[in-house]
């Protein structure tokens, strides 16, 4: 069998060769008491990029996460965010555990939230209720379909937010795709949120590393919250030099990422048993449903591995295909061909698999 193509995520891509050598000659100190001249540059970098006054380097974006979330919210708040929201589902229950804060999931519309979903939401002033404190948004989607929000519904869910007395934050693991995928700038979004999460390990390729913006106050508050966390680090330079480099070199390219899920997305729309609204793709999440009489999706997972195709299933009739940088366009075209031969075929799906989802 040759090798095999990887679609079940973006957190499966590796470190390129000038990405390697960035890592070899990167200049390091102790970023514990900020001596670390490479973390200081990726820092200073992204909150100039974000439009923001500091930021703080996280070991991953679940923790970098978390660490707004503490920073935002006193033992006893509550937070709001979508049903489908990686905080809420895949952070194992990190806002109780290390915040003390209850979450709150409200069904929005792909992994989206509006004002009109909102309105009525927010609890205060009473001894029964957690008082709400914060809004989680989370752009692009992860469960609610790679989808990202129009600028325009980010400004007015913000707005409102504000006006209500909660903080912001923003999960952004693959801001970037958001970004790339409509044209707006991290400034602009940066200027809307409290905090901004931003993951370099997915789209952007790198081993590890998550950074988060915000004010001087908030910032220092989460540093705070790393060092509880047991997330203090030393010589850090090294994974912040694969960031820096992944800033200049993986960016645009995230729209060939995009390209490719649309033309998997396609090919997968013409197979009988299966179901995808191709036309919904913006970004580097494809997810389609197997028909209940073809067998599940932890069947066709693993038919599709046996055939050198890794994506996992993300229900029992529901899988996800994650294009990234360690992907072709000929992969893609061949991993939707062995999906259709397997199917046309009529192999019986017999075997299951499980799988995360970040």
């Amino acid at each position: 069998m040759s090798e095999m193509i990887e679609l079940r995520s973006d957190t499966y891509t590796k470190p390129s060769k000038g990405m390697r050598e960035a890592i070899a000659h990167a200049e390091v100190g102790d970023d514990m008491v900020g001596e670390d001249p490479t973390v200081n540059r990726l820092e200073a970098r992204m909150a100039e990029l974000f439009g923001k006054d500091a930021a703080v380097f996280a070991c991953s974006g679940t923790q970098s996460n978390q660490m707004g979330v503490w920073a935002h919210c006193q033992c006893g708040d509550e937070l709001l965010i979508e049903s489908t929201g990686h905080i809420a589902n895949y952070e194992s229950g990190g806002p109780a555990v290390l915040s003390g804060v209850s979450v709150r999931r409200i069904l929005g519309d792909q992994g989206r939230l509006n004002v009109d979903q909102l309105e009525g939401q927010i609890r205060g002033g009473n001894h029964h209720f957690a008082p709400t404190r914060l809004l989680c948004l989370e752009n692009s989607t992860n469960l609610g379909g790679g989808r990202t929000y129009p600028l325009e519904q980010l400004h007015r869910v913000c707005d409102w937010a504000h006006e209500n007395g909660l903080r912001t934050h923003l999960d952004g693991a693959r801001i970037f795709n958001a970004c790339v995928a409509n044209g707006y700038r991290p400034d602009q979004i940066g200027a809307l949120f409290d905090t901004v999460s931003i993951c370099f390990s997915k789209g952007l390729g790198c081993p590890m590393g998550s950074i988060l913006v915000g004010s001087r106050e908030t910032v220092f508050r989460a540093r705070r919250a790393r060092k509880i966390f047991g997330g203090a680090l030393r010589q850090a330079g090294i994974p912040a030099a694969a960031c820096l480099y992944a800033l200049e070199h993986n960016i645009e390219r995230l729209a060939e990422d995009h390209a490719n899920a649309r033309i998997f997305a396609q090919m997968v729309s013409d197979i009988p048993g299966i179901r995808v609204d191709a036309g919904k793709v913006e970004t580097n999440l494809v997810f389609f449903e197997i028909e209940k009489e073809v067998g599940t999706a932890a069947q066709l997972s693993s038919a599709l591995k046996e055939q050198g195709v890794r994506i996992n299933p993300t229900g029992p009739h529901r899988l996800r295909a994650c294009t990234h940088l360690d992907v072709t366009e000929a992969q893609v075209r061949r991993a939707g061909e062995i999906l259709r031969e397997i199917l046309f075929a009529g192999l019986r799906l017999e075997s299951s698999v499980g799988g995360t989802y970040g």
